[in-house]
């Protein structure tokens, strides 16, 4: 394995990664300024903020699987490009909460009391006594924007002091706010409510520039706003046009739309108390974030568990040891089923049935998905972008929770729909792991999932049997088993045979001259 930690980290997170044998772990003093050279060859990359991992620096990563972020955010990286790429993204929420919160009320509290511009004036030897009045946090009203991990730390403090909070949180209940004491309002009701306003939410579409002229203008005159999550939230121009205007007292800010700030306006204002994006840079954040990415790399490269993932579901170490061998199972029967019919594919059908329907099924879709697409595509399909090329090629996936199979517990069935006639099979994990075919177009039929597997559908008449294995033994193909099914009420039947070695084409050619036989193919399991 190779490692790239492309930015100054913890050395306890390097200590983690450099105490796996045969782990290349490449620092950032390493790099030498090629930070795209060093990723040819790479499995892991590491990054804080600072790293923009875009489309063309993702292009040069020939092997890479995983980016690992050091801290929350992840708007420096393109996650449609690593997910298209089928690199894994992960990121660390909550290991530098604390400090996050401790600086948000760093803020709060030297706007209500002027301590960074009374310890300026002392330094410029003035003695301004009467200039520097400030204002008790005591009683005031705190409207949080976000009520995350941060969030909620913030509101705690902030209680210590005696504060009021109230907060807009579309995704929490209003027993969880309640049970910390914060009253759950609507965002307009937030920004009208609070004599300081923080913002500790997401940047998505919908959260951009969410402070901004019309937002500020419900606010109250006078209020104070603090912004230590995105600068993107903010629109910088309407907040300095406020400040001006008197109607916003002051900001506290650590992060701005562009760093370092191209226009030196805001941060310059006397009445704004700007941090060069520093709040989550305690040590104690730094290593926790820092060990954290550390151990859930080294998870996920030695036996795929994923925590915190943010371009697909997480999945714990136990978790994934209860999947492993049904993703072996989807992978495969996806890519029998593909083998059916060369036909376009417009529908994958997935069916869950006894424990297995109770578990987290997302990356069995996934593994499904592999199977199908690997057989129609070049592109190299894994468990993180499969659903991406389902959803590019128009194909509909459809999953089904049910006990209809409850003769075979944990069962797993994928059907297509095509523009031809619709393909399925079903299959479960049997003794010793080993994966079998249950039934293939309805016909129950039980063989192997391995291998080189020939597929004969067939009259339901006399001899059928003997002239295959003639016809086999013949061109001295050894047979390993050989399974037969009959379709109900119906005179067609089936046969499953798996081979030691792939059928010539000249081989079919002849099975498919056998009088009675429909079809004769070859699927390959590998």
């Amino acid at each position: 394995m190779k490692i790239i930690v492309a930015e100054k980290t913890s050395p306890a997170a390097i200590k983690i990664l450099r105490e796996e044998q045969g782990w290349n772990v490449i620092t950032a003093d390493q790099i030498n300024g090629d930070l795209a050279a060093q990723l040819t060859d790479a499995d892991a990359l590491v990054v804080r903020s600072a790293v923009n991992v875009d489309t063309k620096l993702l292009q040069s990563a020939q092997q890479l699987r995983v980016i690992g972020r050091a801290g929350v955010g992840v708007d420096n990286i393109d996650l449609d490009a690593a997910t298209r790429k089928g690199v894994l993204v992960m990121n660390t929420p909550g290991g530098n909460a604390i400090s996050v919160a401790e600086h948000t009320m760093t803020l709060l509290l030297a706007m209500a009391h002027p301590v960074a511009q009374a310890d300026a004036s002392m330094k410029a030897g003035k003695w301004e006594k009467k200039k520097f009045t400030g204002s008790e946090l005591r009683g005031k009203t705190l409207g949080l924007i976000g009520l995350g991990t941060i969030g909620t730390e913030v509101a705690r403090l902030a209680q210590a002091l005696n504060m009021t909070v109230v907060a807009f949180d579309p995704y929490v209940s209003t027993l969880l706010a309640t049970e910390q004491n914060i009253r759950l309002l609507p965002l307009e009701d937030v920004l009208r409510t609070g004599d300081f306003i923080s913002l500790h939410c997401s940047l998505t579409p919908e959260t951009e520039h969410l402070i901004n002229a019309k937002s500020i203008a419900l606010t109250k005159k006078g209020v104070r706003i603090v912004n230590c999550a995105r600068g993107e939230l903010v629109d910088e121009a309407a907040l300095l046009a406020a400040i001006e205007s008197g109607h916003v007292a002051g900001a506290g800010l650590d992060v701005f739309e562009t760093e370092p700030p191209a226009d030196p306006r805001l941060m310059k204002h006397p009445n704004v108390i700007a941090t060069p994006h520093i709040a989550g840079s305690t040590e104690e954040a730094q290593k926790v974030v820092g060990t954290r990415i550390a151990e859930q790399l080294r998870d996920y490269l030695q036996s795929g568990a994923v925590r915190n993932a943010v371009n697909m579901p997480s999945v714990s170490p136990e978790e994934f040891k209860k999947l492993e061998p049904y993703l072996q199972l989807g992978e495969k029967l996806g890519a029998f089923v593909a083998q059916l019919t060369d036909k376009h594919i417009s529908e994958v059908s997935i069916s869950y049935d006894g424990g297995l329907a109770d578990l987290n099924t997302h990356l069995v879709k996934n593994a499904v998905l592999k199977g199908v697409l690997s057989q129609i595509l070049a592109d190299s399909i894994n468990l993180i972008n499969a659903g991406n090329f389902a959803k590019a090629r128009g194909i509909e996936v459809v999953e089904v929770r049910s006990g209809r199979r409850a003769a075979y517990s944990n069962s797993l069935g994928v059907a297509l729909r095509t523009a031809g006639e619709p393909a399925s099979v079903l299959g479960m994990i049997g003794l010793n792991n080993v994966l079998r075919v249950l039934g293939v177009n309805n016909i129950d039929i039980e063989a192997p999932l391995k291998g080189f597997l020939l597929l004969i559908r067939n009259q339901d008449v006399p001899g059928v049997i003997g002239r295959v294995g003639t016809l086999l033994g013949q061109h001295q193909i050894n047979i390993a088993n050989f399974a037969l099914g009959r379709l109900q009420d119906s005179n067609e039947a089936m046969g499953i045979v798996n081979v030691d070695h792939k059928v010539p084409p000249e081989v079919l050619s002849e099975l498919r001259a056998v009088q009675a036989v429909r079809q004769a193919r070859v699927i390959e399991i590998r």
